[in-house]
């Protein structure tokens, strides 16, 4: 089911945009761990909409309500079901988009393949607001790595055409990745995030969007997970992360900068201190052959501007066939990508547990 991830952990997303609910059904995760409910909160509100000026105006306390799977803070081997209240939608906001589609969005390719019964209310099941229950999960898994010694975190690298400076991707730490985390605007450099905002907030302001490159790590991996071919850790990861509404591209390493270098640029010398082997450098992204080196991941996910804008754009009157126009009415980012970095930590926390299971 195109709702559904993973294999020995697998989880399922379910709901609407302006759906009474929206949540998640997980199986497969192990009994008797005991997740810490407060940090569950705390990395929802990372994603969740209203929180500052560069966010939707919609604002959902995206509290999630444990239907079943845990059991007096203990989870118990049945499926983890959680559910997430809508509580602010807007649904007359969007009357008419079945007549005509908004540009860039899934309206008309929903409309092509479910016909008059595609819920367009704030997108349906095509929108961003469906990442809250990936949230849970993942803070969920990650709270399991990390209790393993595999830490996950991101960092924002770029934002129309601003560039932070990276964390380092041979020697980037727990402690780093948290820093990033627990800012309001998780860059490394805070000058470039200003830099960052300005740029938002002129795009704004235009009534238009910018979009962005989000670059994840994950630390203490065991080396050997994975398999070749088509059930590679980077063929799982990629998957995962473009469920998330507005990924426009996903590479690792280097990723398309090697196409630009020679061999004897590109190949990370392999080293050992006489009990570990690791590479002096990481262009490889903690991956070699659909399969993890021991050394940090590193996966670049490209973020599209936010595809509702408040310009006049053109469309097709799909009753009467002829070209038109529209103004996007609603409430939208000018740029989906701060809220999109916990979105893509979940994603790779669900697949990197799923694999480690």
């Amino acid at each position: 089911m195109s709702n559904s991830l993973g294999n020995k952990l697998k989880i399922t997303i379910f709901g609407q945009s302006h759906a009474d609910a929206i949540g998640v059904v997980i199986d497969g995760f192990p009994a008797g761990f005991c997740p810490d409910m407060e940090q569950i909160a705390a990395f929802m509100q990372r994603r969740a909409p209203g929180r500052n000026r560069f966010s939707t105006t919609r604002k959902e306390d995206d509290i999630p309500n444990i239907v079943s799977g845990i059991v007096d803070g203990v989870t118990c081997g049945a499926p983890i079901c959680a559910e997430i209240a809508n509580t602010n939608q807007r649904s007359k906001d969007y009357s008419g988009l079945m007549r005509t589609p908004r540009p860039s969005h899934a309206d008309f390719t929903a409309i092509q393949k479910f016909g008059g019964a595609y819920d367009v209310r704030g997108g349906g099941q095509f929108s961003g607001r469906l990442t809250a229950p990936l949230c849970f999960a993942g803070a969920l898994c990650k709270q399991f790595l990390s209790d393993r010694g595999v830490h996950i975190g991101a960092q924002i690298l770029e934002i129309a055409g601003i560039r932070d400076v990276s964390l380092d991707p041979v020697r980037v730490t727990r402690e780093q990745l948290n820093a990033v985390a627990g800012k309001n605007f998780p860059v490394n450099d805070d000058e470039k995030g200003l830099l960052m905002q300005d740029a938002i907030e002129a795009a704004r302001m235009e009534l238009d969007s910018v979009g962005g490159i989000i670059r994840c790590f994950a630390v203490g991996v065991p080396a050997g997970l994975g398999d070749p071919m088509f059930g590679g850790v980077e063929n799982r990861l990629a998957a995962a992360v473009f469920g998330v509404p507005a990924v426009r591209g996903v590479s690792f390493g280097l990723g398309f900068e090697a196409a630009r270098l020679r061999g004897s640029e590109h190949n990370d010398p392999l080293v050992t201190d006489g009990i570990n082997v690791t590479t002096e450098t990481n262009n490889h992204g903690g991956i070699l052959g659909g399969i993890t080196s021991g050394m940090p991941i590193v996966m670049d996910v490209a973020i599209k501007p936010t595809a509702s804008i408040s310009r006049e754009q053109r469309t097709v009157d799909l009753e009467t066939m002829e070209n038109t126009t529209l103004i996007i009415k609603g409430r939208h980012d000018p740029c989906i990508v701060p809220r999109a970095v916990p979105c893509i930590e979940a994603a790779a926390a669900v697949t990197l547990m799923d694999l480690m299971l």
